[in-house]
Formats: C-alpha cells, structure tokens, sequence
C-alpha cells in the first residue's frame, strides 16, 4: 500500500512533533448514561423513520457503496482478498445421488476497506474511547468488550446529501478542501434544504471515487473533507452519523498537522457520531435528489471494530 505513505509519514512527523499536547478532554461521558454503546444513533426515533418515508417519492433505491476487493485502495497497513472452496467436492466431484455442488468464501483482511462504518472503539483519546472507556479495558485481540459494531441497530432516516462538487464548481474537490459551518451552510443554502435535523445522515459528496483505479496513490494520500469546525457545527445539530465518498471523511492535509486525525475524534470518542466512509451518492446527486430515506443495517460481528456496509438510500 504505497499509496498511503504520505498519510503515515505525515502523521509520524506529527508524533515525534509532539502530538501528546493534546488539546482535547480525554474523558466523554454520553449524556445517555454509563451504559450507552450506541451514541448519537440513539437520535433516531420512530418519528425519524415515519418522516424520512415521506421524502420517497420516486421510488428508487441507490446502493451507496464501493467494491470491496484485493486492489481497493485502503489506509496501509490493510489488505483485503477472498478465496472461494468447493469443500468435498475436489477433482470435479459432488455431493449424494443429486450431484450437488456448492461454493464457499473464505474471507482474510481487514475490515475498513472500502465502504465502511467506523464504530465507536475504533477511535480514542489518549487511551479513553467514547463514554469514558479505557482502552485496556475493552480492547483485546479476540475483539471489543464494549462498544462492539453488533450494538449498532438497524438504521432508516432522514438521509441528506451535500453536493461539494456543485458548491466547489471542481469534480473532484481538490485535496485539502476543508467543510467548515460556513461550507455547510452554503451547500445547504444552494441546494434548498431548510435545515439538518435531530437524528439525520449526512453525507458529503466530493467525486473522490472517481480516483479509484486512475490515481490510487492521491486518492488514498489526501482528500478532502469535513474540518474540526463543521464536525463541531454537525454535532451540534444532534446529527446520527456523517459521511463521505473519500476513504477518512476529513479534510488531508489536516487542518493542523499536530492534531492527527481530530475530526475523528469529536465525532466518534467526544460525541458518539458514527462514521461512514467511501459512501458514493454520485447516481442521487445526478437525479437533482438531496434527501430520501437513508438505510442500513451492518453485520453483526461480536467485537467488531467497523463493518463493510453497503447502505441503500431510497426517494
């Protein structure tokens, strides 16, 4: 994965800096209580879901994710690949007097490689994670003991897209474009969405994608991104989870070299904000549609650290 060295050798410069004059509180306790492991999902209610149905009004439904294969670009160390078995059955054979066959996969690689739901252990603060966790406590090799992406439920709201590369007028958004309340706001403005609401998905749309295949090395370097400002902002608003069609969702180059990967900081270890990466809303943002009802429900893997997702948004 040498596309990503850029991303490492900026982020060890950043340590040997000194990165431990963190400027943030290590310790967030949810304002959900002690044993909350779900975060700001807990904004999606009934009433979220009944009202985000009424933005379906073509009935079509749009698959937001990427392909997942061994030449999906990805953060390094990761790496992906399947292998398919035919168990029982070597040399041509089958199974009883039917002659069945099946296929088997078999799985080896990392979990955050293309579309992806980063859960709330996967990111903390000087060894504290959402809710005041200790990392020593919850993390071992066998998985989560808390904070596990099987807690996650299933997930149907209000989804709205922010088009950057209509904003931006550049397809895609140069790297190092940060999203602050004032990019937001504008995007917002320019599309006619009134507002973003308590428990909503939002999704920021740059056309990063469209470098899979064509320049791996500065689509998995740079990108850009939602910045500390517009994290902040979004949280403020109560939102359930923000996204975007880039492989980290914040702006690279970080809009401080010494505060390594901050925005994921505020939104998973200080609010609870799940995220989602390598979200494509390219084919919803050609039909001029903003908002429709935005679905989900990732595997449930004991432990798990983040899940291969393939969300549906629906109008």
């Amino acid at each position: 994965m040498n596309s990503i060295k850029m991303v490492l050798a900026g982020t060890a410069a950043a340590l040997a800096i000194g990165v431990q004059a963190q400027p943030l509180q290590s310790c967030h306790k949810s304002k959900w209580g002690p044993d909350d492991q779900k975060g700001a999902l807990n904004n999606i209610t009934p009433a979220n879901t009944l009202e985000a149905t009424k933005l379906v009004k073509r009935g079509k439904a749009i698959r937001m994710g990427i392909e997942t294969n061994s030449k999906t670009p990805a953060f390094a160390p990761r790496t992906f690949s399947i292998t398919v078995l035919t168990p029982g059955q070597e040399y041509g054979g089958s199974l009883g007097e039917t002659k069945t066959n099946y296929n088997d996969d078999i799985i080896m690689g990392w979990v955050g490689i293309g579309s992806q739901l980063d859960g709330l252990g996967h990111i903390g603060i000087d060894g504290l994670y959402y809710n005041c966790l200790k990392g020593s406590e919850i993390v071992s090799a066998g998985g989560l003991k808390k904070l596990g992406i099987e807690h996650v439920p299933a997930i149907a709201t209000r989804g709205v897209i922010l088009d950057m590369v209509g904003l931006t007028g550049k397809d895609p958004v140069p790297e190092g474009t940060a999203f602050n309340r004032k990019e937001i706001e504008a995007a917002m403005k320019r599309q006619k969405i009134k507002s973003i609401n308590k428990g909503d998905v939002v999704i920021f749309y740059t056309g990063w994608t469209k470098l899979i295949g064509k320049d791996d090395k500065r689509y998995g370097s740079v990108e850009p991104g939602l910045g500390v400002d517009g994290a902040n902002y979004l949280a403020s608003l109560n939102v359930a989870m923000v996204g975007a069609d880039t492989w980290g969702l914040e702006v690279l180059p970080f809009e401080n070299a010494k505060h390594v990967f901050n925005v994921h900081q505020i939104l998973l270890t200080i609010n609870g904000i799940h995220i989602l990466e390598n979200v494509n809303a390219e084919e919803a943002v050609k039909d001029g549609v903003y908002e429709g009802l935005f679905t989900l429900g990732p595997s449930r893997v004991t432990g798990a650290v983040q899940a291969i997702i393939n969300p549906i948004f629906i109008y």
